[in-house]
């Protein structure tokens, strides 16, 4: 489902013992699927595995006032943990040493303190604890980051130099709330609904707060609402809604104290675009940038030519790069950084560009682009390095809603191959000419590798994003339908060996696609999917429940046809190929019951060949050996499965 954490981290999975993935313990077993303990007899066995162990790290974090002090997220033990590192010491420390990992880690403005989500065994619910950013002593514990605050799932965080905004969901909404820095005096709450809300920007001097609320009942189009956050109350200063199927997005306030610009996104010509909004005056200026696909910015510091400069990020067809924009001049200007797709991108107070980038054919690099125009590798991850893997090349097919835009990668030699269709998460996401471990052990496997971004996904424009709405599922799959059969015609993929795989949104599509395409798949993967929807909507996080309705155009109860139509379950009938599930025992997003009914239903047919591998965690795995285990699960059964085509 929408906004899993780290899209590449997410799709890992674990298989435990026979007994824990053979169902669920009060009702009827399934067929575990093996895990082989090798894919191949030559270097590719070394080479697949090298890509999965080999050290990431992401871009590192710094603290606002003290930039030598930084974090960053890396695998260096075996387990995405928090990693902190001094950059005047040069000195680096793995902080966090949890079972299921942990990815989500900030910094104050001081540096003073480390940030992590504390949640449970990756299930997303929990709370922003604190260490000293020096390390606690091996009996501490660490601290509630902000006291009176309710455990949650996280609704946004925005940490000031004397305020905090925080925000946190549970099923009775959202919660917003606001702590004075430096007490024990509990958070005070200056928001609350039962639609979805979250924390959008801090001014800089503290006094205003933007935060994007769903009041209308449509989440994926929000609306913006500016409080003023004095001692002696919370008030209201201003409000801007766009209409039905238009949102806004806070995305900075200016960085200068008393400016109360406010930077966001807005929707009003069918794609994202940016606003400066004057809070005080309510004078807003639209930036229009020459530039297609979509674009997210932020202020540079002050020190950098902030706020009269930003940093944008321009995404289009699959590929990411950065520009410069003078507020005053209109001026675009794109920075020489180093050939690739970006990742994240920041700004140093003295100007350096620091950002992460990497191709299909080359694993991601943490590099510095400064000021006199050098760019070079901030950071070298320890170990060997990742090995690199093939290209991707671009494929445009006409589809029922316009051109569709795929990547292709492809093994040496002549097709036509066996390939996979790998459909990515989301909805709301892309796949990119990004370095992928799992693309790379697929194109290793012999397969051709296709990856649609179908209509749904982002960096199309918002009209292509929204075009899912009132019929998800079955509108991707008609894109997905239009380049197999382009890539069968041309002689790519062999139409009697195609798989379909994915993960979270992506496994929901794969198992609809086996129940309404049944024709065109000879294997179907699905890892932690929407199988059920009425179940999931029943057990999912609320803030995917109000995704739901925004998508569905109601709550099943209202729109049931449409859940009906759009749900694996209803098809299960019509199910020809072997499926494959992988499921999270935790996962707060696509629960483990609704998976239990897709595979219950399976199992009752009789005639039908599955096997489900269950793991011990949430919506995916941050430890690298059951990443590895999934993906030998994965190419394991493909291949055993086309094994049976004669």
């Amino acid at each position: 489902m929408s906004e899993s954490p780290q899209n590449d981290v997410a799709q890992n999975v674990a298989q435990d013992d026979a007994a824990q993935n053979d169902g669920a313990q009060d009702g009827p077993t399934h067929p575990a699927a093996p895990v082989p303990d090798r894919l191949f007899d030559d270097e590719r066995e070394q080479r697949w595995r090298a890509r999965f162990t080999a050290t990431r790290m992401s871009r590192p974090n710094w603290a606002l006032d003290a930039p030598d002090r930084t974090v960053y997220s890396s695998n260096l033990s075996g387990t995405t943990e928090v990693h902190a590192w001094d950059r005047a010491t040069d000195t680096h420390r793995q902080v966090t040493d949890r079972r299921s990992g942990t990815h989500a880690a900030t910094l104050p403005p001081d540096g003073e303190l480390i940030w992590w989500f504390d949640d449970t065994d990756g299930d997303e619910f929990g709370r922003w604890v604190t260490e000293p950013y020096a390390g606690r002593a091996p009996d501490e514990e660490p601290a509630d980051a902000v006291p009176g605050v309710e455990d949650g799932y996280s609704a946004g965080l925005d940490i000031g130099r004397t305020l905090t905004a925080i925000g946190t969901s549970t099923d009775d909404g959202t919660t917003i709330w606001v702590h004075r820095r430096g007490t024990d005096t509990p958070a005070e709450v200056v928001y609350r609904h039962v639609e979805d809300a979250g924390v959008g920007a801090l001014s800089e001097d503290e006094t205003l707060l933007a935060i994007s609320i769903s009041e209308h009942g449509d989440s994926r189009h929000p609306d913006v609402r500016v409080l003023r956050l004095a001692e002696d109350g919370v008030e209201t200063v201003a409000e801007k809604s766009d209409g039905p199927g238009r949102g806004l997005t806070p995305l900075a306030f200016s960085p200068v104290p008393g400016d109360q610009r406010l930077l966001l996104l807005h929707e009003r010509r069918g794609r994202e675009e940016l606003l400066l909004w004057d809070v005080e005056t309510d004078i807003e200026t639209e930036l229009e940038l020459d530039l297609p696909g979509e674009i997210v910015a932020d202020f540079l510091p002050v020190t950098a030519g902030g706020p009269d400069i930003l940093l944008v990020w321009h995404t289009h067809a699959a590929r990411t790069r950065l520009y410069r924009y003078e507020l005053g001049s209109g001026a675009l200007a794109e920075l020489k950084v180093a050939p690739g797709c970006v990742g994240s991108a920041d700004v140093r107070p003295d100007g350096t560009v620091e950002y992460s980038c990497s191709s299909a054919a080359t694993p991601s690099e943490i590099r510095a682009l400064h000021p006199d125009g050098t760019d070079r590798r901030l950071l070298v991850p320890p170990g060997a390095p990742a090995p690199g893997s093939v290209p991707v090349e671009d494929l445009w097919v006409d589809g029922p809603g316009g051109p569709v835009h795929a990547l292709v990668s492809a093994p040496p030699g002549e097709g036509p191959f066996p390939t996979v269709f790998s459909l990515h998460g989301g909805p709301h996401a892309a796949d990119e000419d990004r370095f992928s471990a799992m693309r790379a052990a697929w194109v290793d496997a012999g397969f051709a590798l296709v990856e649609v971004n179908y209509r749904g996904s982002t960096g199309y424009g918002s009209t292509w994003r929204d075009a899912i709405e009132g019929r998800p599922g079955l509108t991707e799959l008609e894109d997905v339908a239009a380049v197999y059969d382009a890539v069968v015609s041309s002689g790519l993929a062999d139409r009697d060996r195609i798989v379909v795989e994915g993960w979270s949104w992506g496994g929901y599509l794969a198992l609809l696609a086996a129940g309404t395409q049944p024709e065109r798949w000879a294997a179907v993967l699905a890892g932690v999917p929407v199988a059920d929807y009425l179940a999931a909507y029943e057990d999912e996080m609320e803030q995917l429940r109000a995704f739901d309705r925004a998508l569905f155009g109601g709550t099943p109860e209202q729109v049931p046809e449409t859940y009906r139509a759009g749900s694996p379950l209803t098809y299960t009938d019509a199910v020809r190929a072997p499926v494959l599930v992988l499921a999270g025992e935790n996962d707060p997003r696509c629960p483990i019951r609704q998976i239990d009914n897709y595979l219950d239903a399976l199992r009752r047919r009789g005639d039908v060949a599955y096997e489900v591998s269950r793991f011990d965690a949430g919506h995916g795995s941050l430890v690298v050996e059951e990443t590895l285990r999934h993906v030998a699960t994965e190419i394991d059964f493909a291949r055993r499965m086309l094994a049976r085509i004669t």
